[in-house]
């Protein structure tokens, strides 16, 4: 798709400020520094829409993205960043699981886990959790780029089967570099708009 209008519409810091419209949503999680801003700059051809940062733990709010006046992407919190309190994690917790489970207007969970190591405790939860609300779930594997062609393979079985995914749930490797995997994960978004 070629993305010609896209805006950040709010930055949301409690459910209060959740937008109140019709449009679906494609919410995008991820433990810290996975590359959730990198996925979603990528999807939307600008540099530095969803803000990046080599900070873990950056993202503390949920951001929500105009995508051509159609519908919204939606940038959580990344979880498992042990540096900030305990009672900051659980709020995060809170406020994302309120989201998830509550939210009518989101049709589309994207999980990101790094393609580099087995999926983490963290991964495998909210997987679960994830998995419990929608009927499939669309994992992608970032920083490709990052291990040799040859170990593709085997990663992504490493994945599949620490996750246990399930069969209607589908997994797309992404490079935000490359940009490879785009096409394959913007055929999936085309897909549940038309759904």
């Amino acid at each position: 798709m070629n993305v010609t209008k896209s805006e950040l519409i709010i930055t949301a810091g409690n459910k209060n400020q959740f937008p109140n419209n019709e449009k679906l949503e494609i919410a995008f999680a991820g433990k810290s520094n996975v590359g959730k801003s990198s996925l979603i700059n990528a999807l939307i051809n600008r540099k530095a829409l969803a803000r990046t940062s080599s900070q873990p733990g950056k993202t503390q709010t949920i951001n929500f993205y105009n995508i051509q006046d159609k519908f919204n992407f939606v940038d959580l919190p990344g979880y498992g960043y042990a540096k900030v309190s305990k009672t900051m994690r659980e709020n995060w917790g809170r406020f994302i699981e309120e989201y998830l489970s509550n939210r009518a207007t989101l049709k589309q969970v994207i999980l990101l886990v790094d393609i580099r190591h087995a999926p983490s405790a963290n991964d495998k939860l909210m997987y679960k959790w994830i998995s419990f609300y929608h009927e499939n779930v669309l994992i992608v594997a970032t920083k490709l780029d990052k291990i040799k062609k040859s170990q593709i393979s085997k990663h992504i079985s490493i994945i599949k089967n620490g996750l246990q995914l399930r069969e209607n749930d589908k997994i797309i490797s992404f490079s935000a570099t490359a940009k490879i995997g785009k096409e394959e994960i913007w055929k999936v978004i085309e897909e549940i708009k038309e759904a």
